[in-house]
């Protein structure tokens, strides 16, 4: 099916103009406002200033895939390349299979969409166990995370769908959730990752007719994942989060993994797009190779919580939008305190003129 629009349209928000006449202290704090708020959105591009990264990119019919020098493209393990389809793991137990990149990128800002598509014989709760699309420092390493090493250097959206965490009763699953890595951190399967996570959101993406996809946009420090789980163009916000910190020159590959329960798990499409973003003169003077991967806000793992109705609540505002937000408040109440003032005092000198 035809996909005519990206899910960058939809990151661009527009703001109705005020047309009727408004007091000027409320005029005056609608402005702090909105200056506010425009800092906070003002690094999102709209879906014009893409371009497609054929060397980034999997595509059918996968011409660029296999083991010769001039391969784009190396998999391994379970995984088997149709003219259709790229099966990183068929219905079987036990498992494992990736399929990577061989170029590395070195997209300052970049948006990345999987067409995919997860189905198997396996009842309701009876299948597993998931996967991962990664932007690490290496590749084609095989391990216990979806078919991927533990300790991993870099980004990764993992695709769970078997639950692990008994206990974790608050969200239901599929679930997909992001997590940022310098090696540091282990991946913790038994708590389903709740640990490490920056955030999620459930999603129904098992045993559709049509084929799922996911967009992963990574510009000026925001990582940003929505879903269109209905092949309708109706993209879903997962993950929006911010201060995120990530190097150039890693690798994309996507992996999955089977183990007393299966599935299969069949990768369409890969399209990486480049996004023209401007830089500071600062920025653009730092050695982007040489950035560790981090995030400097983040939240609480007890913030990501689900909903009943299975859709992600919003987490708390980070710190600096609170203290912005209390500084415009602040602002708004002594420019309006000042006009008062001034409309008082004219009003008593124009009563005394009548005695």
């Amino acid at each position: 099916m035809a996909r005519k629009k990206s899910p960058s349209a939809l990151w661009l928000h527009s703001h109705p103009s005020v047309t009727r006449k408004m007091p000027v202290c409320h005029s005056i704090f609608l402005l702090l406002c909105l200056v506010q708020f425009s800092s906070v959105y003002s690094d999102i591009t709209d879906g014009n200033a893409e371009h497609l990264k054929r060397e980034h990119s999997l595509i059918k019919p996968y011409q660029g895939v296999g083991t010769s020098p001039s391969s784009q493209w190396d998999f391994w393990g379970s995984t088997l390349v149709t003219s259709q389809y790229v099966r990183l793991t068929p219905d079987e137990r036990s498992k494992q299979g990736s399929i990577w990149n061989t170029v590395p990128c070195y997209l300052k800002d970049w948006e990345m969409h999987v067409q995919f598509k997860i189905h198997g014989s396996g009842k309701k709760n009876l299948h597993g166990d998931g996967f991962a699309i990664w932007y690490t420092k290496e590749r084609l390493h095989s391990g216990s995370v979806f078919g991927n090493q533990d300790h991993f250097v870099g980004l990764a959206i993992f695709v769970d769908t078997f639950r692990n965490d008994l206990q974790g009763m608050d969200r239901s699953f599929p679930y997909i959730s992001a997590m940022v890595n310098n090696g540091s951190l282990p991946y913790d399967h038994g708590k389903d990752g709740r640990s490490s996570e920056l955030g999620g959101c459930s999603a129904e993406i098992r045993n559709k007719d049509h084929d799922t996809y996911l967009a992963i946009r990574y510009s000026k420090g925001r990582l940003t994942i929505m879903v269109d789980v209905e092949d309708k163009n109706d993209w879903k916000e997962c993950i929006d989060f911010g201060g995120v910190r990530l190097p150039i020159g890693y690798y994309f590959g996507a992996s999955a993994a089977t183990g007393d329960l299966s599935d299969n798990h069949d990768i369409i499409s890969m399209k990486m797009y480049q996004l023209m973003v401007e830089h500071t003169a600062e920025e653009d003077n730092l050695d982007w190779t040489k950035i560790e991967p981090s995030v400097s806000l983040l939240k609480s793992p007890k913030d990501n919580v689900d909903d009943p109705t299975g859709n992600f609540r919003s987490t708390p505002l980070t710190g600096w939008k609170v203290f912005l937000l209390l500084l415009c408040a602040l602002l708004g109440i002594v420019v309006c305190a000042v006009v008062g003032a001034v409309v008082f005092q004219k009003r008593q000198e124009r009563n005394k003129r009548f005695y």
